[in-house]
């Protein structure tokens, strides 16, 4: 027969979520930019565009090159500041019902601080994801997220000044992703998001030059996602917080894998650019697998991995 009306509930830092589908940073705009498209209210979460103490112009043109099973982007971290989020964004935000979370990123760590405080006065704001992906111009240009000491540190510096959930979004481009889970971990992250982009490149045969303006950029899309998926699984073994996936999920399939890998929930980002409905067909794959196979609830899922022999 089936189970009817499945349990899609997920706890994540405390934050109690419809579903387990989240909208990925920096692919969602500031939410209302889908708002013709997708029916907002329906999401587990929305998690905006990262948002700096300054608005930022991001890099130049051309920033967006397709590839194989996915994408690369040098966007640069462009948006409007956390000022303007404020004023202009999170009045609209604040009526769907579902949890708001600010992705924030910053150039050393007083960046990072003084954005955790203004964003910790936010009643409306359920939680912040931090992007430790950003060069420390303090460190020489290394990112926060490479170096498990720094974003030990990054991490202990705004646990000190906020109270909400706090979520760090991992750099897939290190030699140890389960080191760096630990080290934010051990300093109060509430839950690790994983992956970031991973670094690459593409040229123009026949200029010879980079097809983008800042030479490299971030791989996304489906191109990534078995790496993702063992980058989850191993933090997920590792860690005693929620893990949230990321990385070309494109489907519910997709989603549903990196909950089996541990992933308690998962962002959706690349898709939103081919198909706008994306979250929504990924809510509806997940209720009908779970209907099908009999799953009650979704913690069922959840780390569910059968290992060989």
């Amino acid at each position: 027969m089936g189970i009817s009306s499945p349990d899609l509930t997920t706890h994540i830092a405390g934050m109690t979520l419809q579903n387990p589908v989240m909208t990925a940073s920096g692919t969602f705009g500031y939410g209302g930019e889908f708002r013709e498209l997708v029916d907002l209210r329906r999401l587990g979460a929305i998690i905006v565009k990262g948002l700096s103490l300054q608005p930022a112009a991001g890099n130049p043109p051309p920033r967006i090159v397709e590839t194989p099973c996915g994408m690369l982007n040098a966007i640069g971290l462009e948006n409007i500041g956390i000022t303007e989020f404020r004023a202009t964004r999170l009045k609209f935000l604040c009526k769907l019902g579902v949890p708001i979370i600010v992705n924030i990123y910053g150039q050393d760590q007083a960046d990072y601080v003084a954005l955790a405080e203004i964003v910790d006065d936010e009643p409306d704001i359920a939680a912040i994801e931090v992007n430790i992906s950003c060069p420390n111009v303090k460190a020489g240009g290394i990112a926060f997220g490479v170096d498990p000491a720094a974003a030990a540190a990054l991490t202990r510096q705004i646990r000190a000044v906020s109270t909400k959930p706090l979520i760090l979004k991992l750099s897939p481009n290190v030699t140890d992703i389960v080191a760096i889970a630990r080290a934010v971990e051990a300093e109060g992250a509430d839950a690790v998001s994983l992956i970031n982009t991973i670094t690459g490149m593409a040229i123009d045969i026949n200029t010879r030059r980079p097809k983008l303006a800042n030479i490299t950029g971030g791989l996304s899309g489906p191109a990534i996602r078995p790496v993702a998926v063992r980058m989850v699984w191993q933090v997920a073994q590792a860690v005693s917080i929620p893990v949230i996936g990321i990385g070309g999920i494109m489907n519910g399939r997709d989603a549903l894998e990196f909950m089996i890998a541990g992933a308690s929930a998962v962002q959706v980002g690349t898709a939103n650019f081919v198909n706008p409905r994306a979250t929504m067909d990924i809510i509806d794959d997940i209720r009908n697998f779970m209907q099908q196979q009999d799953i009650p609830q979704l913690n069922d899922l959840v780390g569910s991995l059968v290992l060989p022999l």
